[in-house]
C-alpha cells in the first residue's frame, strides 16, 4: 500500500467520524503527495522518503515564520505536523545520527575530519539520512565532530 493510499484511508476514516479539522489536514497531505508524485515525472511512485518530507517541512516553516502574535496560525500549522507526523518514521537520535556519520567517516577513510572535508562528508552523508534527520541537526553534529 502506498504513502497515498495510507493517506487517503485516513482522511475517509476521519471524514466519519467526522473529524473535520484532521479531514482538513489529511487532505492537504494527499493534495501535497499527489502533486510531488505528478511534478517529479517519473512513472516510478514515490519513495517513501520523498512522501515523508513533502508537507512536513511546509508546514514547519509555516510554524516557525508565524508571528508570535498570530497563534490561530501556529495552532493550525502545530496541529497539521502533529497529524503529518504520523506518518512519517520517527527522527533519529543524536546517537544514531553519529553512528552514521562515524561511519560515512570510515567509508571515506577520513579519521580526523576537517572543514575542508565537509563537502565532501556531506554529499555522501545526506543520502543516508535523508527523510530520517533534521539536517540541521546532522550538520550540528558533524560540526561538532570536527572540532
Amino acid at each position: 500500500m502506498s504513502k497515498i493510499d495510507v493517506v487517503r484511508a485516513a482522511m475517509v476514516e476521519a471524514m466519519k467520524a467526522k473529524d473535520k479539522q484532521r479531514k482538513d489536514a489529511l487532505s492537504m497531505l494527499l493534495s501535497a503527495l499527489k502533486n510531488f508524485e505528478i511534478d517529479k515525472k517519473d512513472p516510478e511512485p514515490i519513495t517513501e522518503d520523498e512522501a515523508n518530507t513533502v508537507e512536513i517541512k511546509q508546514s514547519q516553516e509555516t510554524f516557525d515564520t508565524a508571528p508570535a502574535d498570530r497563534d490561530d496560525i501556529r495552532e493550525e500549522a502545530a496541529y497539521r505536523l502533529s497529524v503529518y507526523k504520523e506518518f512519517a518514521p520517527e527522527d533519529m537520535s543524536e546517537e544514531q545520527i553519529r553512528e552514521v556519520v562515524t561511519a560515512v567517516l570510515a567509508e571515506l577513510e577520513i579519521e580526523k575530519p576537517a572543514p575542508s572535508d565537509k563537502g565532501k562528508i556531506m554529499k555522501v552523508l545526506m543520502p543516508k539520512v535523508k527523510g530520517k534527520a533534521d539536517g540541521k541537526a546532522v550538520n550540528e553534529i558533524l560540526a561538532s565532530m570536527m572540532k
